[in-house]
């Protein structure tokens, strides 16, 4: 198999894992209490019981916690069953650096907390700031630059697994 056709098939079903663990998989607890902090807490109320809690620093990165290993297990059940359907035998190594590269990143940027959060502060910096702060109009600037971050960094996890990548 061609590397080229490796890298797109990889980058296919991670990008497809992407959106599943990110809007399927991930828990409405771990999207509401993620970007938590001592200085912001956020107030969750649990949908069932209506019960509020309120949660600060450590309870965020919990949330995110969680969350980026769910979406990493995810991502590495869809490519591993995905490559092996296509006939794809990814090495190991490559599949976990891939894999760290994804949960990484992703934990840098959904640990979004109000004015300190690294993509709040890359949007600021790089004169997009007003765009990551816009939410009318039907658009969500945060969630784009969230979204287009994560497709970055899962092009640069595709080639990460590609690297010694063979035929079955």
């Amino acid at each position: 198999m061609h590397r080229p056709a490796t890298f797109a098939a990889l980058l296919a079903l991670t990008r497809a894992a992407s959106a599943i663990g990110d809007f399927w998989v991930q828990n409405d607890f771990c999207a509401r209490v993620k970007g938590a902090s001592d200085d912001c807490p956020v107030t969750y109320e649990d949908p069932q019981t209506k019960e509020k809690t309120t949660h600060g620093t450590a309870d965020g990165r919990k949330a995110c916690l969680h969350h980026c290993l769910t979406y990493t297990a995810t991502q590495a059940i869809v490519a591993g069953v995905g490559a092996r359907a296509l006939g794809i035998r990814v090495h190991p190594a490559a599949a976990a650096a891939a894999l760290a590269v994804s949960f990484g990143t992703h934990y840098a940027a959904d640990r979004r907390v109000p004015g300190k959060g690294l993509l709040e502060k890359i949007a600021t910096k790089t004169g997009k700031g007003n765009f990551y702060q816009l939410a009318s109009h039907g658009m969500n600037g945060a969630f784009h630059l969230d979204s287009s971050w994560h497709h970055g960094w899962e092009t640069v996890a595709a080639l990460i697994a590609t690297t010694k990548a063979t035929s079955r």
